[in-house]
């Protein structure tokens, strides 16, 4: 079994645990920087290095329990890793437990996210992402990376933050008034609010990590300039969780690169901090 963080194995097992962590280590239709199917032991290795107190919440949220699942490692063709994502993310909602998913890269969201508009039938997304994703194929698949976002545009409520790169293909399935762009939100906070009052009480986050600037987090598979720093994106997930039943999310696009540790750590401390927005104030 393998523990998360480092911590004592009766926080670890299934039965015990409050939270299911999933690793889809599927990098089969990124286009540019590859990488992403090495990012999960890099990621627990940075999780085994970091302090397990969390200063803003007052709590230790490993406490709770977190079990990893054995990884989705189906990669045959992008459909059939989707299918199998899809198959497993059901199976997980099933038992009641908090669900947390790990690139990957984009495309092993899809599956995750149809599970989880067929459980929850009025479900926001929250995407933070640098690229719009909305394509309807690309490079002869639905099931591609860039298409991560396209099914969830038409059966969820989708609320985009931090776009600042996409093709004019996907101009018809942008909502202008549900997307938040990167230049539109520098140094505001107004946006905050005004994207969470869109939402409604069920929401789904996916993060592709190209959302922060790559002068945190270069290690990514396409870095865009003009991203998000660390407390605008933590300030922000912060007023999501307090306000909105978030019942899974998903962090996808490390690109570990030899030498480098920090992209890794950064990582590690979103998955933590967001389990600790979640559980802040609820004992298990």
């Amino acid at each position: 079994m393998r523990r998360f963080a480092g911590i004592e194995e009766e926080y670890c097992s299934f039965e015990y645990a409050g939270i299911l962590l999933q690793s889809i280590p599927y990098d089969g239709t990124s286009t540019w920087g590859k990488g992403a199917d090495k990012a999960f032991p890099a990621f627990l290795n940075a999780l085994e290095n970091m302090e397990l107190y969390d200063i803003e919440t007052n709590s230790e949220v490993y406490k709770r329990g977190v079990h990893i699942l054995e990884d989705v490692l189906e990669n045959a063709s992008p459909e059939a890793m989707t299918e199998e994502v899809y198959r497993k993310s059901k199976e997980i909602l099933e038992t009641g437990k908090f669900p947390t998913f790990f690139g990957g890269e984009h495309s092993v969201s899809i599956g995750i996210i149809k599970a989880h508009y067929e459980k929850y039938p009025n479900l926001t997304v929250l995407q933070l992402d640098a690229h719009a994703d909305l394509r309807s194929e690309y490079d002869g698949s639905k099931c591609n990376h860039a298409c991560a976002l396209h099914d969830a545009g038409y059966n969820t409520n989708l609320i985009q933050v931090g776009i600042r790169s996409m093709d004019s293909c996907e101009l018809p399935y942008l909502n202008r008034d549900k997307c938040f762009l990167a230049e539109d939100i520098y140094g505001k906070i107004d946006w905050m609010e005004s994207s969470i009052s869109k939402m409604t009480d069920d929401v789904y986050i996916t993060i592709d990590l190209d959302v922060f600037d790559p002068s945190i987090m270069p290690a990514t598979g396409t870095p865009e300039p003009g991203g998000l720093d660390w407390y605008t994106a933590t300030r922000y997930l912060k007023k999501v969780f307090r306000t909105k039943n978030v019942v899974g999310f998903d962090i996808v696009e490390l690109a570990p690169q030899e030498g480098h540790k920090a992209s890794n750590f950064l990582t590690a401390k979103l998955y933590y901090k967001m389990l600790s927005y979640k559980f802040e104030n609820h004992a298990k």
